[in-house]
């Protein structure tokens, strides 16, 4: 049997309502970005997020929610506060991080994520 291939993306993809679950259920590590476009730590975070894109690329794939327009899904988990980093593994929710984190703060817990 062999694996099925992924093409994984090296920056966020926006994410919706109607493809969220697609899209958590591609790649084996999702982490999703809830973000809007008026919020000033989400504009903060979303130059780290594009880092992290590029740097794991192969590892997590990144997308990124409108929470604006996204408001259904927004809903189903709760989220509160922006900016919140939704960590996905095999499509399952198992952690998450709400605030703008920098980079340093975030890739230890991405590296302990994708172990």
């Amino acid at each position: 049997m062999s694996e099925k291939k992924t093409d994984w993306p090296s920056s966020p993809v926006s994410v919706t309502d109607s493809d969220f679950q697609d899209f958590i259920k591609k790649y084996p590590h999702v982490i999703i970005d809830c973000w809007a476009p008026w919020c000033g730590p989400c504009r903060m975070l979303g130059p780290v997020i594009d880092e992290l894109a590029g740097a794991y690329k192969g590892k997590v794939a990144f997308g990124k929610l409108n929470t604006d327009e996204a408001q259904k899904t927004a809903m189903s988990f709760g989220i509160m506060s922006i900016p919140t980093l939704l960590f996905f593994k095999n499509g399952e929710l198992v952690d998450k991080s709400v605030g703008a984190s920098p980079r340093a703060a975030l890739e230890p817990k991405i590296k302990s994520f994708i172990q």
